[in-house]
């Protein structure tokens, strides 16, 4: 694992949220984006050497619909940068964490993403991401 790469919130109002975090880092958003495949609009702000990504569901069967129905607004996620996905994936496969797919897939932010479920990362949803070039 590299760093941090970001930290997700899940928020109800984009919006409002990307007004107050502006507020709260001192600087706007630099990009917002739709994840169709996942139901959401994203929002990411920049601070140092990471990032803030807040998500905004579109649509009720979204899981950011159904983490907020049932946690509230909050952090969702916490993601790493790696170099090598695939790789680390197996990696932590091997290691006992449990996956939630199958395979990386494309996300927000010029990313491949994997997700490794919360059951058995000490109840945070932890996904890992590599740049696609």
């Amino acid at each position: 694992m590299l760093k941090i790469e970001h930290i997700g919130i899940a928020v109800k109002d984009l919006n409002a949220s990307n007004n107050l975090f502006a507020k709260l880092l001192g600087k706007p958003h630099y990009k917002v984006e739709s994840v169709a495949s996942e139901n959401v609009n994203t929002s990411f702000f920049q601070t140092c050497d990471s990032k803030i990504e807040l998500l905004c569901a579109t649509a009720p069967e979204s899981a950011i619909a159904g983490f907020i129905d049932k946690k509230g607004e909050g952090i969702h996620h916490i993601a790493f940068a790696v170099e090598n996905i695939e790789k680390e994936v197996e990696r932590l496969k091997a290691e006992g964490f449990t996956p939630i797919s199958d395979k990386p897939k494309r996300g927000a932010d010029n990313k491949l993403v994997f997700f490794f479920h919360p059951k058995s990362t000490n109840g945070v949803l932890i996904e890992l991401c590599q740049e696609i070039s």
